[in-house]
């Protein structure tokens, strides 16, 4: 049987201070990201989920970074899932108010400096250290 594939889209969100975005969800550091809906361009999409899991409103989107893909267990559908990620740069302008989405298990949000990023990194998944790994890279170039 084939696991159900799920697109969704992320933002590494930076700010002024070239701080990266961080979430505490489900006992790990994570990314904002989630399913794209029908009809939703993936750039939308990446945009709409991070505003609703940070509280964040005034994001502009910066380029496309890459793809990841992670297998889990959906309690929703009761399988087996792949899904496939799109992540885009992105920057905060400004001071917005952080507020974490209960609703999706997120429990703290922070601006994670290189040193606070080393420690969330200690406690992460794989795909996140990839991608954020990446997005590094890119920035330098």
């Amino acid at each position: 049987m084939s696991k159900k594939k799920i697109i969704a889209a992320g933002g590494l969100v930076t700010n002024e201070k070239n701080e990266l975005l961080m979430m505490f969800r489900r006992g790990k550091w994570d990314l904002p990201k989630g399913k794209v809906d029908e009809g939703e361009t993936l750039e939308i999409a990446a945009i709409r989920e991070v505003q609703e899991e940070t509280g964040i409103k005034n994001i502009s989107l910066g380029k496309f970074i890459d793809v990841t893909n992670h297998e889990y267990f959906e309690k929703r559908l009761n399988s087996d899932v792949m899904k496939e990620t799109h992540w885009f740069a992105m920057h905060a302008d400004g001071e917005s108010k952080l507020i974490p989405q209960t609703e999706e298990d997120i429990e703290k949000i922070i601006w994670a400096d290189e040193e606070e990023l080393k420690e969330c990194l200690k406690n992460t998944y794989q795909s996140i250290k990839e991608i954020i790994e990446k997005f590094k890279k890119q920035k330098v170039q």
